[in-house]
């Protein structure tokens, strides 16, 4: 939503909130989405698209305005590379959360939810040194910042010690109109 958002596009989005886990089955979603998960985007007369890349880029063909993931040359390859970072550290920070409080206690294995915490900090590590922080927002920008969201709310392990770069960056960004119209809430029930 934050990329719809950006795009101009928010105001066109009917959400529909849904909870769905691998222990929490949703049919609705599923009858959307074979993976059973959100987002989903559900198009009038076309299939629905799902996976938060796929909606974006689509979302990015249908305003006029400067695209949000760049076209060409070194600008695309750079935020998609940032991109998949963001999207590796909310995979990351997922197993984290299953290993520290969603599995029974007798199920979890601290040597994963271990190398988990490690690659959030490289990922953290790489951001303070690699994200572009001047120039206009990118799908990097926003997919850094959401997954960052997350994470803090979560209580998941943090980015904030050492990383001043980063953190200047992020508290800037979130001062976007964007990332206001789409604070996080609630728990998942799982």
């Amino acid at each position: 939503m934050v990329f719809a958002h950006e795009a101009g596009l928010a105001g066109q989005i009917e959400v529909i909130h849904h909870e769905t886990s691998p222990t929490n089955r949703n049919e609705a979603v599923y009858a959307q989405n074979p993976l059973g998960k959100v987002p989903v985007l559900v198009r009038p007369g076309l299939p629905p698209l799902f996976d938060s890349d796929v909606i974006c880029e689509y979302l990015d063909t249908l305003h006029s305005g400067r695209p949000l993931i760049p076209r060409e040359g070194e600008a695309h390859w750079h935020a998609l590379r940032v991109q998949a970072v963001a999207k590796g550290m909310a995979d990351s920070g997922i197993a984290v959360r299953w290993e520290t409080s969603r599995r029974p206690e007798a199920l979890r294995y601290q040597p994963l939810r271990d190398g988990h915490t490690q690659k959030l900090l490289a990922s953290y590590d790489w951001l303070e040194q690699g994200l572009d922080v001047d120039g206009p927002v990118h799908i990097g920008h926003i997919a850094v910042a959401t997954s960052l969201s997350w994470l803090e709310f979560r209580g998941l392990p943090g980015f904030r010690d050492g990383r001043p770069n980063l953190v200047a960056w992020y508290e800037e960004f979130i001062t976007r109109p964007s990332m206001r119209a789409t604070p996080l809430s609630g728990e998942t029930q799982d």
